[in-house]
């Protein structure tokens, strides 16, 4: 199964850092739309996924008009402007999940024109929102969840303790 992510124009590479982690470790596609507000070889960004790059599925587009142009959905749009929690929805196979740049979220045309499949994550009243790479983590293994964590290693072993 194949489970995709979409940066629209991140602006901060540690948060993009650890959503390149993340996506290695579960096996989930990244995809970032430009602009980004770094360069691809800031050093914060390497620290925070550093020993995973090379487990990563990465590409990159021009704007999200490429992006849309090279991909057919479904899509999901994670933001604090939705009315629908992301729980509710059922993930399927070759799904994308976006999510905005950490000051404005995704813009507002977008979500209208995918409102049926806008979601949030429920938070207090004033939370103005939570970090993106969290966000990320959140949508990424409910997912995962839903589909029976497919091809993850899903089991621990203790040092020292025999199984």
């Amino acid at each position: 199964m194949t489970l995709n992510i979409v940066l629209v124009e991140p602006e901060i590479p540690q948060n993009t850092g650890n959503i390149a982690r993340t996506c290695a470790a579960t096996g989930a596609r990244l995809h970032i739309v430009k602009p980004i507000g770094f360069s691809i070889d800031d050093r914060k960004l390497k620290r925070a996924g550093l020993d995973y790059w090379h487990l990563l599925d990465i590409t990159y587009y021009d704007g999200l008009e490429h992006f849309f142009r090279e991909n057919a959905g479904p899509f999901f749009l994670f933001s604090t402007k939705a009315q629908r929690v992301y729980s509710d929805v059922a993930y399927p196979d070759g799904c994308y999940l976006l999510f905005g740049k950490e000051t404005r979220g995704l813009p507002e045309p977008l979500l209208a024109a995918h409102y049926d499949n806008t979601v949030r994550l429920p938070m207090i009243a004033g939370a103005r929102s939570l970090n993106l790479s969290n966000s990320v983590a959140v949508g990424v293994y409910e997912a995962l969840r839903q589909w029976g964590f497919p091809a993850l290693q899903n089991f621990g072993r203790l040092t020292g303790r025999p199984d």
